[in-house]
């Protein structure tokens, strides 16, 4: 066993390979890679993370491993093969022991492992028996690509070397199984979402005025691998005063100062789930006057978007009934005014001054996960749901974010239930 957390029973892959493989068409293998190990510079290196879509089809959570799926394959042992690095005790010791081939049946429910050693020789008897290939693309609407990955000079020499297959893409495919999460994933994020509540008890005792962002990110930090945690599920943002504004700010270098308002969006990742959570907190602990009306105004907003991600609705629809919710709460607040919304661009309405982000997007093993935004919402996708004002002038921006799972009928689960939320719970735990 090489990983923190605990063993996930691999029943949760063979169904989702199962799902995976009733997608393709007939006399086609599919084919994934692990991610690199990233260098650095000299011999260190970034720590490794694995690839998601292996991960997800297979539990396999080491380098250098790659997974064929092959429905149709002659001989049966060939449907479903892992190819692994061979282990021995020179690598036990130097680098820690790899997956055996006993271990990773044990992980994955994969009955046929090879050593990678064989892969050209039963790779090129597969691709005889196939017509067609699907390879796996980077296809996420937020992916920036330059970087190119192992999976990328894979393919470019599979094409080279089996020119004549017909090459299809596997992310279509996954992108819609892996937004519909089992409960056994569900149970996973939830578990995430835990230690995450732990981080931020953790700091509300611990944060007051003088402290910096930096020994906040270290609370919870310790917080998380105390709890089988490999750490954040993503770049901490911890935004003091002006800094709350600052949608990605990372630098987390300041001090916290009396009087301020602090921003946290803070998720730790579980077994390569994510959670994602943001709670804007006064440093002090005591919110002034209009730091609690435009935190009880976001809340609101909040409440307003729980009743909307619902079986049945879709992102776009969503996003545009969350236009009017936030129109209406700046106009209350007196930030836009009737001209303003009278006269506003229709791409960027009036209360895109004070939140011009979305309100939410899928999450699971990414913390932006797969999903097709233009499919309908269904019982088992998991959003974050997150509103925001931001006002710059008065160094005072407030975003509120949770992590709930669509049920198939009527409001969703809410993974976050038990983090405190309101001002008066902040409050109290601050002080007391």
């Amino acid at each position: 066993m090489t990983t923190k957390y605990e063993q996930i029973p691999s029943e949760l892959f063979v169904k989702n390979r199962a799902k995976f493989s009733k997608a393709l068409l007939p006399k086609s293998l599919a084919v994934f890679n692990s991610n690199d190990i990233y260098p650095v510079s000299a011999d260190s290196t970034l720590p490794f993370a694995q690839h998601r879509d292996i991960f997800y089809l297979s539990g396999v959570d080491q380098e250098e491993s790659i997974l064929v799926i092959f429905p149709d394959a002659y001989e049966e042992k060939h449907r479903e093969i892992l190819f692994l690095r061979e282990t021995n005790e020179h690598i036990a010791v130097w680098e820690g022991e790899k997956l055996s081939k006993a271990q990773a049946f044990d992980v994955s429910g994969i009955k046929t492992v090879y050593w990678l050693q064989d892969f050209q020789k039963v790779f090129r008897q597969l691709m005889n028996e196939a017509e067609n290939v699907y390879v796996n693309t980077n296809e996420h609407y937020r992916a920036t690509i330059e970087v190119e990955t192992r999976e990328d000079r894979f393919i470019k020499k599979m094409k080279n070397d089996f020119p004549g297959h017909t090459y299809l893409r596997s992310n279509p495919i996954l992108q819609r199984l892996r937004s519909i999460k089992e409960q056994e994933e569900i149970d996973l994020i939830q578990k995430a979402c835990d230690i995450t509540e732990k981080g931020f008890r953790r700091i509300l005792a611990f944060v007051k005025p003088g402290v910096w962002e930096y020994e906040i990110e270290a609370e919870f930090v310790h917080e998380f691998l105390r709890n089988r945690s490999k750490g954040f599920a993503y770049t901490p943002i911890i935004g003091s005063g002006y800094n709350s504004n600052v949608l990605h700010y990372i630098q987390n270098n300041q001090q916290c100062k009396d009087g301020d308002i602090l921003l946290l969006d803070v998720g730790a990742e579980y077994a390569n789930y994510a959670s994602d959570m943001t709670r804007t907190i006064p440093v002090n602990g005591r919110f002034s006057d209009r730091q609690k009306e435009i935190y009880n105004a976001v809340l609101n907003c909040k409440n307003e978007a729980e009743k909307l991600l619902v079986a049945g609705n879709n992102w776009y629809d969503y996003h545009k009934e969350m236009g009017k919710v936030y129109t209406s709460a700046l106009l209350d607040l007196g930030l836009i005014d009737k001209a303003d919304v009278q006269n506003e661009n229709p791409d960027w309405p009036a209360y895109k001054k004070y939140m011009m982000h979305g309100t939410s997007h899928h999450m699971g093993l990414d913390t932006h996960d797969y999903g097709i935004l233009s499919d309908d919402f269904v019982e088992g996708m998991v959003f974050t749901n997150e509103p925001g004002f931001y006002i710059p002038d008065e160094n005072l921006g407030v975003r509120i974010e949770d992590d709930y799972v669509i049920q198939a009928s009527g409001t969703p689960k809410n993974l976050m239930k038990n983090i405190p939320i309101t001002v008066e719970e902040i409050e109290e735990i601050m002080n007391s």
